[in-house]
């Protein structure tokens, strides 16, 4: 009981480990996109170097998970929706973002809580991207 009272204070960054897994995150992420048959439709939205796309979501996920503000730091306020108004983000784009995640979730994060925890955010941050009706 008092381990979960203790986790239940500490961030999002700290629970996931900092910034060597929040990399790791990002990392995974993008390889499973790259690869995965199943994801050919959000990775065509994607420069053929993902190198600048993962080291974005990195930096952001930092911030978004209560650690350094990385991303706004070099680019300003994230602005997701501004940023993602040039892509066509239907049910089918945020349901093959969500497979990479919770994937990638389930190679870095241990704690099974906490990738549920991190999966029901990013699905709710997925719903909000979404700029297309189906």
């Amino acid at each position: 009981m008092q381990s979960e009272m203790k986790q239940a204070e500490l961030s999002l960054f700290e629970r996931i480990g900092g910034t060597d897994n929040i990399r790791r995150l990002a990392k995974y992420f993008y390889r499973i996109m790259d690869v995965l048959p199943e994801t050919y439709g959000l990775r065509k939205m994607h420069a053929a170097n993902l190198q600048e796309s993962e080291d974005k979501l990195y930096k952001f996920l930092n911030g978004w998970m209560d650690g350094p503000d990385l991303y706004e730091q070099e680019y300003g306020h994230p602005m997701l929706l501004r940023r993602h108004m040039s892509f066509q983000v239907d049910i089918a784009a945020r349901d093959q973002w969500l497979l990479c995640m919770d994937m990638a979730l389930k190679e870095v994060v241990e704690d099974a809580q906490l990738r549920v925890e991190l999966s029901d955010a990013f699905a709710r941050v997925g719903d909000h991207l979404r700029n297309q009706p189906n």
